[in-house]
């Protein structure tokens, strides 16, 4: 079970803790030295690990502490077949995965092994491999190199830990959505704030539900306003989704009549890559308030309403001039 990662409270609700660049340490000042990896006594959970290995077909090649924080890992070759993504990560890239098994067929070496951890039932599961597994599988190999983990609550950082390429968006969205319902699935009681570190920010798992339903949706046009808004409650994970679902629907509502009036000013000749970006700016209240701002569920129901309303005939296209924020549509 994924342990809780505690966030700081205001008034209530947790915020994700800020995730700062750690300061240059000393050189030669932290982890362990080379000798020191090794790993001559396995702990019971190691052993029990290496003995779920050999029993999935796979083979323990080597024992090790890592160099950093001194955790033992299992360095192992698994039969392919046993290993699958996480749930909860970014769609597989077509074009990614064909061009690594490209580079990986022309020089015959696979030579970057993935991350492993136990599935819930049987075989494995990989929180940063997804295309390196695929790349492999397209050219028929029998066989994948891993660093098998003990710990499991490793696979609930994928926000975290893959960072080789940046999220956008909708990968973000999608992966803390993702995320969410899998903590559900184990525990569903457990308070929402205590996972703001897996999730990174509340709005990620509001916009997640509405990528879900469409994949196009046009999330950055109302990110800033869910991120001032949003923050991780100390409710239970079953009972916080249920508010998520509740904003994701004022979400496609309001953006309905966005859609709407968007649709107007093009129809008067306007053009702008940002018109979507300018009507949500037009109808937020936000920027005419002066302290604490109101709830979000407030906010979005007076966009909603002045959306509605919008009058398009007053719009010139030297108004949309100084517009900006994201693209009208966002590629699925």
């Amino acid at each position: 079970m994924a342990k809780a990662a505690t966030g700081k409270s205001t008034g209530g609700r947790s915020r994700a803790p800020a995730r700062r660049t750690p300061k240059k340490a000393a050189a030669g000042s932290r982890g362990i030295l080379p000798p020191d990896c090794r790993l001559e006594d396995a702990p019971a959970p190691v052993t029990e690990l290496a003995r779920r290995v050999e029993d999935e077909g796979g083979a323990v090649l080597a024992r090790y502490r890592e160099p950093l924080g001194g955790h033992p890992v299992l360095f192992a070759a698994l039969p392919i077949g046993k290993v699958e993504p996480t749930p909860f990560q970014r769609d597989l890239s077509e074009a990614h995965h064909r061009k690594l098994a490209g580079v990986l067929d022309k020089t015959g070496m696979f030579l970057d092994p993935v991350i492993a951890i136990t599935a819930p039932k049987e075989g494995f599961w990989t929180p940063n491999g997804r295309h390196r597994l695929a790349a492999m599988r397209r050219l028929g190999a029998k066989s994948i190199m891993a660093l098998v983990v003990p710990d499991r609550e490793i696979a609930w950082q994928i926000l975290a830990l893959n960072t080789e390429k940046a999220h956008n968006l909708r990968e973000r969205s999608l992966e803390a959505i993702r995320i969410y319902r899998g903590l559900i699935e184990e525990d569903d009681a457990r308070p929402e704030g205590a996972f703001a570190f897996y999730l990174e920010e509340a709005a990620f798992v509001t916009l997640g539900l509405c990528y879900e339903r469409k994949g196009n949706f046009a999330g950055g046009a109302y990110s800033s306003i869910l991120r001032r808004l949003t923050t991780f409650s100390e409710n239970p994970l079953k009972k916080a989704l249920q508010s998520h679902e509740k904003r994701a629907d004022l979400l496609f509502r309001l953006d309905e009549h966005v859609a709407g009036a968007v649709a107007k000013l093009r129809s008067r000749g306007l053009v702008s890559p940002y018109l979507r970006a300018f009507v949500v700016a037009r109808v937020n209240p936000l920027r005419w308030v002066k302290g604490d701002p109101p709830p979000l569920e407030e906010v979005l129901a007076t966009m909603i309403q002045r959306a509605a309303k919008f009058n398009a005939e007053k719009i010139r296209q030297e108004d949309l001039a100084a517009a900006g924020g994201a693209p009208d549509e966002e590629s699925p």
